[in-house]
């Protein structure tokens, strides 16, 4: 059983999660039920990054120390993520004692290894700190950061550690261009590859005198930068540099957004080599969820709050809509409109009428039970095609493909069920067209729960126990996929999956 090590970024705990957050965890999410389904061995990481100044401003607005505070938030968190059904096998916080270790030693090795890769100077320049970074020019538009233009950037001089960043700008080129570190989509690689063309500059990797966070390994004044902290927590929760973190690293597919590439793609596997340890194979790098056109980030804040669009519809048919209609490379837009939209066409109207037309003909006319199929149905045909379509564009984390495949088979069985007419067969009593008929519409839902489980996985593991299957869809072989065992199975009474709420 292959290992596939997955994390996601670790995020501020600066306030509450908002919907770019949860499309980054859901798409993870749906990558690691994905890659359990086809029979790997994953372990998926996510958590929260709490030593940022971030952290203590607002710590400080709530009147509580910084602890209580990042307990609080971490606890609101995971309650988000749990909501959303994420399956996160492990949840790292960096105040954790094994983070620390992690963090220190990485430190020595560097200086250990390669000590000239460590340096102290003075460093002035600007800092954002809703980035908790210096900017330099090319970041900076009209006096503000690009990632956050409401906020002032601050000019600060002090000493520093440095890291030599610079030395390794032609060997993280060549292993990016070759595609020995796999950066994507191709957009990201591109940027990434055109920043290191055009030259590193060495990093800052301490602050003076910050009393919030990891201390430099032998310098009492200094603090470990947040970045160059942060990023360590994906070792940190292999359990390095204990015997045996070998079995999770390297990481087999980081998920960042888009605005973190230069420390995931540069800064990060600059790190790993200047410790002598191995990169990560891939970095994937989404967009972002808009609104009206703008960036949703707690700084600027936000006219939807996770809690209301959770609420809306329900836990899976957010993660329908984030996969579906934003997807997981480009930016795109959440409305109301667009959300209310999506869930009635596709899942109301779609998958729901679907379920809800299929299971009531097979009660209706054949008491629950499923007939057995004996000719290649054309929904058949259609059914093993949407699967090719799915396998392929989830293979390439194209998941907005992959829902798109879903709700293609979706289509073309509702379509069947207008051709085919079952209730003109009934009436017919032509027996043994009817029961190709409701075979084929038992084995495509069979197949849809598969499909649709690391996208919808709450409603599918109800559609996967009304066509009569035992335990967990999210469990069961992929190769049911192919061939859905359900002849001679006992359906369940239909429900409505999606309902219409009165007032949308």
């Amino acid at each position: 059983m292959p290992k596939f090590y997955l994390t996601t970024a670790i995020d501020y705990s600066n306030g509450d999660p908002h919907l770019g957050h949860a499309l980054e965890k859901v798409g993870a999410d749906c990558i690691a039920r994905y890659r359990r389904l086809r029979g790997d061995q994953v372990h998926f990481l996510m958590g929260m990054d709490e030593h940022s100044q971030s952290v203590l401003q607002a710590a400080a607005r709530a009147g509580v120390p910084p602890q209580e505070w990042v307990d609080r938030m971490a606890v609101r968190f995971r309650e988000f993520w749990q909501r959303l059904e994420c399956t996160n096998d492990d949840w790292i916080r960096t105040t954790e004692p094994r983070h620390a270790r992690s963090v220190t030693e990485l430190l020595r090795r560097i200086q250990r290894l390669n000590p000239d890769d460590h340096y102290v100077a003075e460093y002035e320049g600007l800092y954002c700190t809703g980035c908790e970074e210096f900017k330099q020019e090319s970041q900076i538009v009209n006096g503000h950061c690009i990632e956050h233009p409401t906020l002032e950037l601050v000019r600060t001089r002090e000493r520093n550690h440095f890291f030599r960043l610079s030395r390794y700008g032609d060997r993280l080129l060549d292993l990016i261009t070759t595609g020995t570190l796999r950066v994507e989509p191709a957009i990201r690689r591109n940027e990434v590859v055109r920043l290191l063309q055009g030259g590193l500059q060495d990093i800052s990797v301490s602050r003076l005198r910050q009393p919030w966070g990891i201390p430099f390994p032998g310098d009492a004044e200094q603090t470990v930068y947040v970045w160059f902290d942060a990023l360590i927590n994906y070792l940190s929760a292999t359990g390095f540099p204990e015997p045996g973190y070998e079995k999770l690293w390297p990481a087999d597919l980081h998920v960042v957004g888009k605005g973190i590439t230069r420390f995931h793609c540069v800064i990060w596997p600059a790190m790993l080599l200047a410790a002598g340890l191995d990169l990560p194979r891939q970095v994937w790098a989404h967009g972002y969820v808009q609104w009206e056109g703008t960036k949703m980030s707690k700084t600027a804040g936000t006219a939807v709050t996770l809690d209301e669009a959770i609420e809306r519809h329900g836990p899976d048919s957010l993660r329908y809509f984030l996969l579906r209609e934003v997807g997981f490379e480009a930016d795109g837009n959440f409305t109301w409109e667009r959300f209310d939209e999506r869930y009635t066409a596709d899942l109301a109207d779609g998958l729901g009428n679907l379920a809800s037309r299929s299971l009531a003909m097979l009660q209706k006319y054949r008491s629950g039970l499923v007939p057995q199929l004996r000719g290649l149905a054309s929904l058949e045909q259609a059914g093993l095609k949407a699967l090719a379509d799915y396998t392929r564009a989830m293979d390439a984390l194209d998941l907005r493909g992959g829902t798109e495949a879903v709700s293609g088979l979706v289509s073309s069985a509702n379509l069947f069920v207008q051709q085919t007419a079952p209730w003109s067969l009934a009436k017919a009593q032509r027996d043994a067209e009817l029961d190709d008929v409701l075979g084929a519409l038992a084995r495509t839902l069979c197949r849809l729960a598969l499909m649709a489980s690391p996208i919808i996985p709450g409603k599918a593991q109800t559609l996967w126990e009304n066509v009569g299957m035992d335990g967990r869809a999210g469990s069961a072989s992929w190769s049911l996929a192919e061939n859905p065992p359900v002849a001679g199975r006992t359906s369940g009474k239909p429900e409505i999956l999606f309902p219409k709420p009165a007032n949308v």
